[in-house]
């Protein structure tokens, strides 16, 4: 060993007999300082040892003197550890146990960070329970608005006008994985959901209307009235707002003997059963079987014209155009019966026919005020005698059919218009009725009085007709009348 590390030695030595003999200091002293440990008991130093010589290489010290070299130092840590021992012997709480930490002879202090990282668990923690509580709050409130729970019993009439929806083209596939296009009808589902809402059906659009997307329900609903309860979930809502539902709302609506077919659909539309050109569509269009329709007319809307029975007919709002046209059609087939069908056939006529005379009837007879006679049986009779005669009919009301929009009796412009209509320039029947005939000129038409009339005219005075045998006479009445006022 060189001169150099002996001395290094030395001072080593030195340095441990100062700590030896010097107190441990004590810790600073602060607001959340830990209180010094108490002063150890005092014991007497060690009796100083006589200088000797420079020791000698470890490699040649023997190792009794290595063993007496660690007494004193392991005697110095067994007196300080017994100031973190407890009355029983036991190691005191803050004791680390490791005997060559200088740490040791001080009080063991909780780091900060130890500290901090209970406290940002803790928050951590707390703050997942709160927003789970909060996810789950939020979760059954949805909930019960879309399952109608915990509501209270009422019901709400709902309108879904005809303007909210519109006509587009959608592609579908079949099983076989053919794709087709059709054309559908579909919603505005935000005023749908907005309707509910007002009434108090739903509690958050957002959440029907993201329901009505997924399952299509702008398709499946109708125009209409329906009259919906507050238990209905959000699918029982949309299966209730179609036509032909149980909580679709009826109206009734009636419509007079001699209105026509325009007439008829107008006042459909104006009940927002259904829109105008919707019937417009069917009439011309949708194949109905019923024997008395020309199956060769379709295409042609007006070969539904004289069939659309008159009556008082309960709809739905915003229903199929093709199922209201149908009520008016069935109501006329269980109308005819088998009587009216052979006396129609008794003079070679058909049901077509004899609703053509039926409409000219409806339109040309006049009703006594008083004693609330007709005139239609004899009307049916001049009709019948004219086309046996091979006369023109002259029926004002068959011009009068293609100038709906005229009042009063026809110009003489009109009187002179080509037109099938025209019964003054053509013989024979019109193409189609002229209007829907009521069951009383269907009679009349079947059973026709039996007279030698072929005129009459109207008294202006009476408000009835008057019918004559021949022109003179017609003439001759005619002459005293003022039709122009």
């Amino acid at each position: 060993m060189s001169e150099e590390q002996n001395k290094l030695q030395e001072l080593n030595e030195l340095f441990e007999q100062q700590d030896a003999m010097e107190p441990p200091r004590p810790e600073r002293t602060g607001k959340h300082a830990a209180p010094p440990p108490p002063e150890p008991e005092k014991e007497a130093p060690p009796p100083a040892e006589p200088q000797e010589a420079p020791p000698a290489p470890e490699s040649e010290q023997p190792a009794e003197a290595k063993a007496d070299e660690a007494k004193p130092k392991e005697k110095r840590v067994s007196s300080v550890d017994k100031l973190f021992l407890d009355e029983s012997g036991e190691e005191a709480p803050n004791y680390t146990g490791d005997k060559k930490s200088e740490r040791d002879y001080r009080p063991v202090r909780q780091s900060h960070e130890s500290r901090t990282g209970c406290m940002g668990g803790l928050m951590y923690f707390v703050f997942i329970v709160c927003v789970s509580v909060i996810l789950a709050c939020l979760a059954w409130m949805a909930a019960s608005d879309a399952l109608a729970l915990n509501k209270e019993s009422f019901t709400a009439v709902v309108n879904l006008p005809a303007s909210i929806f519109e006509t587009k083209t959608v592609e579908s596939v079949d099983k076989d994985g053919n794709v087709t296009t059709k054309t559908v009808r579909s919603a505005d589902i935000s005023y749908v959901s907005e309707s509910l809402k007002e009434v108090g059906l739903i509690q958050y659009q957002w959440l029907f209307e993201l329901f009505c997307k997924i399952s299509h329900a702008d398709q499946k609903v109708t125009p209409g009235n329906y009259e919906l309860k507050s238990s209905f979930d959000y699918r029982a809502l949309i299966q209730n707002m179609h036509a032909g539902s149980s909580a679709a709302m009826t109206i009734k609506v009636t419509f007079p003997e001699g209105f026509t077919m325009e007439e008829i659909f107008r006042r459909l539309e104006e009940k927002e059963v259904c829109s105008y050109d919707d019937l417009m569509e069917a009439a011309a269009n949708y194949k109905y079987n019923y024997s008395f329709l020309d199956a060769d007319a379709v295409g042609d809307a007006k070969r539904l014209e004289g069939f659309l029975f008159p009556d008082t007919y309960e709809f739905y709002v915003g229903m199929q155009a093709s199922s209201a046209i149908n009520k008016f059609l069935e109501n006329y087939h269980y109308l005819l019966t088998a009587d009216m069908l052979k006396q129609a056939s008794d003079r070679n006529l058909n049901i077509r026919q004899i609703t053509i005379i039926a409409s000219l009837i409806e339109k040309e007879a006049a009703v006594d005020p008083i004693s609330k006679e007709d005139d239609r049986a004899l009307i049916s009779s001049v009709i019948y005698n004219r086309l046996r005669a091979g006369m023109p009919l002259g029926i004002d009301a068959s011009i009068l059919y293609v100038f709906p929009e005229h009042e009063g009796a026809p110009t003489n412009e009109m009187l002179a218009f080509d037109s099938p209509y025209n019964t003054r320039l053509y013989t024979g029947l019109p193409p189609t009725p002229i209007c829907s005939p009521g069951l009383a000129a269907i009679k009349a038409a079947l059973n026709p009085a039996d007279t030698s009339y072929y005129f009459y005219a109207l008294n202006t005075e009476t408000g009835m007709h008057e019918f004559f045998t021949n022109a003179e006479d017609f003439n001759a009445f005619v002459a005293t009348q003022n039709y122009e006022s």
